[in-house]
């Protein structure tokens, strides 16, 4: 028994652990530097937002809610991504930051960390207009109290780099794991954030999607040889992941 798991996280882990350890192996905490910096920036932003004199700069440049302006919204949406919850403890939102953002930044590479994060964050901030406007008895709706919560938080982009790479390291059933407990969370407590999950889950499946494709197409046999360009490293590469 204690053999067949052994193999299953192995076969599970195996290719993500790998990818993980030999980045740090070779420059420690300096692999690191966006996540490191991330982590900085959303304590800084819990102090400030708990002090007279930042909490409304950082509610006017960082809290998104579904009754602003879109533009407005859009504007907000990279830096709420950074911005504690104030509903939440703090601590949660840098283990998530710290340990998904970490993980994903050594096998994926920073800036591709950052935007596959943005999307889940955008796909939740674009759906809650479109919950609210549905209206709360519509299947994927929303209350227009809803419209006055204010939406911030890493949690929508963790959810989304935890189901990315796992799918590009071949992590299914982690992935799985992620995507059940995200549909779980909406039938036992239906809120804003849980339903703002599943759409960063959708965002980020269709992101997968053509990564799948474009991987396809690139693995077609050409007439003159090429260099591998080792952008999407990890999944089918049969090459170790290569960073940028």
């Amino acid at each position: 028994m204690r053999g067949t798991l052994a193999r299953w996280g192995r076969a599970e882990w195996g290719p993500l652990y790998t990818a993980v350890r030999g980045r740090l192996r070779e420059r420690g905490p300096l692999a690191l530097p966006m996540t490191l910096s991330a982590v900085a920036l959303t304590a800084f932003l819990q102090h400030a937002q708990n002090q007279p004199w930042g909490y409304r700069c950082v509610q006017d440049m960082g809290a998104v809610r579904a009754e602003d302006p879109l533009w407005a919204a859009l504007l907000r949406t990279p830096l709420s991504l950074f911005v504690p919850a104030p509903d939440l403890p703090v601590w949660g939102a840098l283990a998530q930051i710290l340990l998904v953002f970490g993980i994903a930044e050594l096998c994926l590479g920073w800036w591709r960390t950052l935007a596959v994060a943005y999307v889940a964050t955008l796909a939740g901030t674009l759906y809650a207009r479109l919950g609210i406007t549905l209206g709360a008895h519509a299947p994927f709706g929303l209350p227009w109290t809803d419209a006055q919560v204010v939406d911030t938080g890493p949690s929508a982009a963790v959810v989304g780099l935890a189901v990315f790479a796992g799918w590009r390291y071949g992590a299914y059933v982690t992935t799985g794991a992620v995507t059940l407990a995200m549909v779980v969370e909406v039938l036992v407590k239906e809120n804003l954030a849980g339903k703002e999950h599943l759409a960063a889950l959708m965002a980020v499946g269709l992101l997968c999607l053509l990564a799948a494709v474009r991987d396809r197409r690139g693995s077609r046999p050409r007439p003159r040889p090429h260099r591998w360009s080792g952008r999407w490293a990890g999944r089918g590469s049969g090459l170790p992941p290569i960073q940028s």
